[in-house]
């Protein structure tokens, strides 16, 4: 199983670490390992998250989102994504880009620092987004539930986490914008362009998510009859089949989840340039992270983690709400990348560790149940 999963990963960890000793020696290949494993500790609650939207979805779909969505993972964010917003920045064509990422290592890295407060606005508005969504509806299963039950009932309001984000926005712009940090130590005023981003990624949420939902529940009736479909299977001794996305609505949760990755990529991306500026070893270093992040959704969805360990899903969207803000505050302020990828791990340890100790007391909770009907038995002579 793991070999199955994991094995096209392995593949793509050793062509990636023999092509940067080729390039550039040991030294090379072992800043494509440290990035590599950047990349994983940032994004395992990307994968916890991609993994409980992967799992609606028909094999076909999961099998788009292995193959062409990986190709839009590795070489769209983590290859073309840092040249393309040079580009856009300095105002240069995509060929002038190229060859200053190339060409001139430093000069691009200064373009891309520069550019930081629009990229951590517009990641940070659609992370938070993903976040307020999650704590405002009400769930069967509360992981913190003295925090999350007042949530739910504040979660009733129409419209509270757009107006919520938006006053995050606006705080951010009013105090981290205009003071935003730039290369070389500078610190110059980006309030518009902060506010300009922020609310361009909000509209990207609200457009992507609107859309899957939409379609998602366009679903609603056909997996109704479907359901009663399964019952009377299961009353006739057949097995059941789950239902799956298929269609429009697996479309647009494929295109949902690519812009999801898509922003969990950007302090991947950003943090890379802490570690080397040279384009090719950030491609290769990122690119294995990423391959094993894409794994690591499918074994999740295989094995069903997320129904056995049912609080692992809130750790993960509460590691996107840390992000987030983190991203925001990134805007003024230097954050080490090996906070932001702890922050995560502790939380979704912690998560892991409160499912663990949920399960054995249920477990308990039964066994005593049985030992309770069976001295029943006894007693009545049964």
């Amino acid at each position: 199983m793991v070999l199955k999963t994991f094995g096209w990963s392995f593949a793509v960890t050793a062509l990636g670490l023999v092509a940067a000793v080729l390039f550039g020696g040991w030294t090379a290949f072992g800043v494509v390992a440290i990035l590599s494993v950047l990349e994983i500790s940032l994004s395992f609650d990307n994968a916890v998250v991609n993994a409980g939207i992967l799992k609606k979805m028909n094999a076909f779909w999961q099998k788009i989102f292995l193959t062409i969505g990986i190709l839009i993972a590795v070489f769209g964010m983590r290859l073309v994504f840092p040249v393309v917003i040079v580009a856009v920045s300095a105002q240069l064509g995509p060929i002038e880009a190229v060859n200053l990422a190339l060409n001139d290592k430093d000069q691009y890295q200064q373009l891309v620092t520069d550019a930081h407060p629009s990229i951590a606005a517009f990641g940070g508005m659609f992370l938070l987004m993903i976040f307020l969504d999650f704590i405002f509806e009400d769930r069967d299963i509360k992981w913190l539930g003295w925090l999350e039950r007042p949530l739910a009932k504040l979660g009733k309001v129409d419209m509270l986490s757009v107006c919520i984000a938006l006053v995050v926005l606006l705080i951010s712009a009013l105090t981290f914008a205009t003071n935003a940090h730039q290369h070389g130590g500078a610190h110059v005023d980006k309030a518009e362009t902060v506010l300009l981003s922020g609310i361009a990624g909000l509209i990207t949420y609200m457009i992507v998510g609107g859309l899957s939902g939409y379609f998602e529940d366009k679903l609603e009736e056909e997996e109704e009859r479907e359901h009663e479909a399964e019952e009377e299977a299961e009353r006739a001794g057949k097995p059941r089949s789950a239902v799956a996305l298929a269609g429009k609505a697996a479309f647009f949760m494929f295109l949902y989840l690519e812009v999801l990755d898509a922003s969990f990529s950007f302090d991947g991306v950003i943090g890379a340039f802490a570690i080397t500026n040279d384009i090719v070893l950030m491609a290769l270093g990122l690119g294995i992270g990423a391959m094993y992040v894409r794994s690591l959704t499918v074994y999740l969805v295989r094995q069903g983690t997320l129904d056995d360990y049912v609080y692992l899903e809130h750790g993960a969207h509460y590691a996107i709400g840390a992000l987030a803000m983190i991203l925001l505050v990134t805007i003024q302020y230097e954050i080490n990348e090996i906070i932001t990828g702890m922050v995560g791990v502790v939380l979704i340890g912690w998560s892991f560790w409160s499912s663990v100790r949920r399960n054995r007391a249920l477990a308990a909770a039964e066994g005593k149940a049985e030992t309770s009907d069976e001295k029943t038995e006894v007693s009545s002579g049964v």
